[in-house]
C-alpha cells in the first residue's frame, strides 16, 4: 500500500529548515550559544556549529567577540533577506506538504479499511503522524499509538507515545510517519517485525529493497547485452 514521505527534497528541505531556525534564533538573541541553538532546534551540537560557520561564510551572519571570551551573532542585510526567502519557501512547502499528505493518508486509511486492517501503529512523531491522526477521525481504522524512542513525551496528536513497537499491543500493520530517514525506518521495521505489514504514503518516497535490487539487476543485465 503506497510508497513514502519526506518534504519534497528531503535533504534540501532539512538544510533550509535548519538554516532558517538558526537565522531566527540569531535575530531573537544575538548572545546565543551553539549549545542553545542545538537545543532549540533539536540537532547535534556539532551540526549547530557547522551550520553557524556556514552562515558566517555565506555572509548571512556576522560574529563579534564580546567580554568573557564569548561571541555575539548578528544578521547581516543578506541574512535578513535570506531569512525572508526561506520563511516564504517554508510556508509554501508546508502548505503543499499538508495538502498532499492529507490526501495520501486518507487514501491509505481507506485501503486499510477495505483490506480489513483495523488497528495500526505509527512509527515516528512528526507532522505526518499528526495528519494521520486527523485523517483517522474520519476512518474506521483505530490508531494504537505512536512509536518513537527519540522523544520524551507521553502523548502526541491525541495518541499515546511508546518507546517500542511491543508496547502498542496487537496491530494489523505499522505505518512509517517519521520524516527523518523514513527509508531507514521502513527497512528497520521490516527487518525487526517481518510478520507485520509496513505501510507508507507515496510522499515519503520509500522504495522496497527487493524492488531496488530487481531494478539494479535489470540494469546490469541490459549492460551485459551486446
Amino acid at each position: 500500500m503506497g510508497d513514502q514521505v519526506t518534504r519534497s527534497t528531503a535533504m534540501d528541505d532539512n538544510e533550509g529548515e535548519i538554516t532558517l531556525g538558526i537565522l531566527n534564533a540569531v535575530e531573537e538573541n544575538s548572545k546565543l550559544t551553539q549549545r542553545s541553538v542545538a537545543g532549540d532546534l533539536g540537532i547535534a551540537l556539532g551540526l549547530a556549529n557547522a551550520y553557524l560557520k556556514r552562515c558566517v561564510r555565506k555572509g548571512l551572519i556576522k560574529v563579534q567577540q564580546v567580554p568573557s571570551n564569548r561571541y555575539a551573532y548578528y544578521l547581516t542585510p543578506q541574512g535578513f533577506a535570506e531569512k525572508s526567502r526561506l520563511t516564504s519557501e517554508y510556508l509554501t512547502t508546508s502548505f503543499h506538504f499538508f495538502r498532499r499528505a492529507k490526501v495520501e493518508c486518507a487514501v491509505l486509511l481507506q485501503e486499510c479499511e477495505h483490506a480489513g486492517v483495523n488497528r495500526i501503529g505509527l512509527a515516528g512523531v512528526s507532522d505526518l503522524a499528526e495528519i494521520v491522526a486527523l485523517s483517522a477521525l474520519d476512518s474506521k481504522v483505530e490508531l494504537a499509538g505512536i512509536v518513537d524512542s527519540t522523544v520524551k513525551i507521553e502523548r502526541f496528536a491525541g495518541n499515546p507515545v511508546f518507546a517500542s513497537v511491543d508496547k502498542l499491543g496487537p496491530v494489523d500493520a505499522l505505518m512509517v510517519t517519521t520524516l527523518r530517514d523514513p527509508q531507514i525506518c521502513y527497512e528497520t521495521l521490516r527487518r525487526e517485525h517481518p510478520a507485520i505489514p509496513i505501510l507508507h504514503v507515496p510522499l515519503l518516497r520509500i522504495s522496497d529493497k527487493e524492488e531496488r535490487q530487481a531494478g539494479s539487476d535489470a540494469i546490469s543485465d541490459s549492460e551485459r547485452r551486446p
